[in-house]
C-alpha cells in the first residue's frame, strides 16, 4: 500500500507497522463485528472500511504520525490498529493528539491493547515530544477505560463532554475523557523497551528537526510546541474518525 515511511514499533509480543493491502479483509471484518463496534455510532461496511484505512494512510502523510497496523509478532496476524490521531471535532479540550485503538474481539483479554498502546504512548510524547496525550470513549466502554488506566492516562469527571458528531439524545454523545502529560509520563516511564523502533527513523523525522523547535519531532506537522499548541492547518481533510475501542 503506497504512503510515507512508516516507523515501526516493536513490543514484546507485537509489531505495529504500514497498513498493507493483505489488512483490509481482516480490518473489514473487526469493523463489521458488533461485538467491537458496540460503543460506536454504526458498524462499517467493506466500502466504508477501506475508505477509513485510505484515510488512516492520509493521515500518516499530512501529520506524520497516525494509526498503526498490529500485528503479533509470533503469527504474523494482523489484529487491528493502535496510535495517534487528531479528533475531527472542536472541544474545550481540542486541537490535541488522542491515542486509540481497535483490536479484533477474538485478541482480547492479552493485553495487547495496553501493550500497543504503551509504544503509542512512548512514541508521542518521547519522539514526537508532545506536551500531551488524550483519549475518550463512552462511560459504559469499561474495557477501553481499564486500558486507559493501566496506560497511566487519568480522568478529571470536569472534562467529560458530549460529543459534538453525534445528535442531542444519542445514546453514546457523552464520553469521558482521560489525560496523560508529557511531565507525567517522564516520571512514570523513565525507563523501559516498550515502543522501541525496530529500525532507524527516516524521511519525515530528519526533515522534521529543521522545521520544528521540539526536543526529538517526528514530521513537520506532527508536533506540539511546548506550549501545547499545534501548528496552524493548512487545510482540513476528512479524519478516520475518533478511534473507539
Amino acid at each position: 500500500m503506497s504512503g510515507p515511511p512508516v516507523p515501526r514499533l516493536a513490543t514484546e509480543r507485537l509489531i505495529l507497522r504500514e497498513w498493507r493491502d493483505s489488512d483490509r479483509a481482516p480490518f473489514a471484518a473487526i469493523n463489521a463485528d458488533a461485538r467491537v463496534m458496540e460503543f460506536m455510532s454504526r458498524s462499517l461496511d467493506r466500502a466504508a472500511s477501506d475508505a477509513m484505512v485510505a484515510r488512516i494512510v492520509a493521515h500518516w502523510a499530512e501529520d506524520g504520525f497516525g494509526l498503526w497496523a498490529v500485528e503479533v509478532a509470533a503469527t504474523g496476524a494482523f489484529i487491528g490498529f493502535v496510535g495517534l490521531s487528531r479528533p475531527n471535532f472542536e472541544a474545550a479540550f481540542t486541537p490535541c493528539v488522542e491515542v486509540g485503538w481497535r483490536l479484533a474481539a477474538d485478541a482480547w483479554g492479552y493485553g495487547y491493547a495496553t501493550e500497543a498502546g504503551r509504544a503509542a504512548l512512548r512514541f508521542g510524547l518521547e519522539v514526537l515530544d508532545l506536551a500531551e496525550i488524550v483519549s475518550f470513549t463512552v462511560p459504559a466502554n469499561v474495557r477501553s477505560r481499564a486500558v486507559m488506566e493501566r496506560l497511566g492516562l487519568r480522568r478529571d469527571p470536569a472534562d467529560d463532554f458530549d460529543h459534538p458528531n453525534l445528535p442531542e439524545g444519542h445514546p453514546i454523545r457523552r464520553h469521558v475523557l482521560y489525560r496523560l502529560s508529557r511531565s507525567d509520563w517522564r516520571d512514570s516511564h523513565a525507563t523501559g523497551s516498550d515502543g522501541r523502533c525496530a529500525g532507524p527513523l527516516e524521511g519525515p523525522l530528519a526533515k522534521a528537526r529543521a522545521h520544528c523547535g521540539c526536543r526529538r519531532a517526528y514530521g513537520k506537522r506532527a508536533c506540539l510546541t511546548r506550549s501545547g499548541r499545534q501548528p496552524p492547518p493548512r487545510g482540513r481533510t476528512t479524519r478516520p474518525g475518533p478511534p473507539r475501542r
